[in-house]
């Protein structure tokens, strides 16, 4: 009996001792306190304000979780949106939009919120080499802010970013376009050429498109429809290095350097047409 009280009471002890160290754990933390919630907003936007985005979003996170149902949680939603904007980790922000869009339709930011989330798809824009799904989401979504908040100043940047955008888009066509045409792919390249001719006529990348067509018309041995094109060249940009070189294509020389009258040569082509 003796052995087994010794062992109850060891027994005993190990508890109370694992108890009192658990307590001593769960001590260390620091306890939940409700805080004033412009204190808690303000504490947010100097974080903002010295670039501790991450730190900034939590906590503007932090005034929605302890004061859901003030004014200051709906705006603090669209900021925790902006931190991580600002940040650069756009698809979290993009989430955080969506969720702000769909249950703040209504709210007085929510133009913001559209054009905040166009923007987050327009920073991810890449290089022309690469697959430019995301410029068509930023192309789509900065047309929603254009569609539905036609007056505000951030439609009237969406529109610039649009057609920044497009002219984008117009590249990498461009850029196929001129591979396949070092690969001796003439009509993989036509198409893509005719493609930014049709589609992206308002870029700057018509002019080149242009050439392009007369250059592998010449090529494939169909003069007239390289004339045809190289005058359409020099109707909508007779100034250009593009319908010089179209010149010498059609004309299978060099432009006189020495001041010829580009019209001279334009009437000439227009026949074609």
């Amino acid at each position: 009996m003796t052995s087994d009280r010794r062992l109850f009471a060891r027994t005993l002890a190990a508890v109370l001792l694992l108890g009192s160290s658990l307590g001593a754990c769960s001590s260390d933390k620091p306890a939940y306190v409700e805080r004033p919630v412009e204190a808690l907003y303000n504490e947010a936007v100097d974080k903002l304000n010295t670039g501790r985005y991450e730190e900034a979003s939590k906590a503007f996170d932090e005034v929605e979780r302890q004061h859901p149902y003030s004014v200051w949680a709906t705006k603090a939603q669209i900021m925790s949106a902006y931190a991580l904007y600002e940040k650069g980790t756009y698809d979290d922000a993009a989430v955080a939009l969506n969720r702000f869009i769909d249950l703040h339709p209504g709210n007085r930011d929510i133009a913001y919120a559209y054009y905040l989330r166009g923007l987050c798809y327009y920073e991810q824009i890449s290089d022309v080499r690469r697959d430019q799904q995301i410029t068509r989401q930023a192309m789509t979504y900065l047309g929603d802010v254009v569609t539905r908040f036609p007056e505000t100043s951030y439609a009237r940047d969406a529109r610039l970013k649009i057609d920044l955008a497009r002219d984008h888009l117009a590249g990498k066509e461009m850029s196929v376009g001129r591979y396949y045409l070092k690969k001796y792919q003439y009509l993989a390249a036509l198409n893509r050429f005719s493609m930014v001719v049709n589609n992206y006529d308002q870029t700057t990348h018509v002019a080149e498109a242009l050439y392009r067509l007369v250059e592998i018309n010449t090529i494939l041995g169909l003069p007239d429809e390289a004339k045809r094109i190289a005058a359409v060249l020099g109707h909508n940009f007779p100034g250009s290095d593009w319908y010089r070189d179209a010149y010498a294509l059609v004309a299978g020389r060099q432009p006189d350097q020495g001041g010829q009258d580009d019209s001279s040569w334009y009437d000439a082509l227009t026949g074609w047409l």
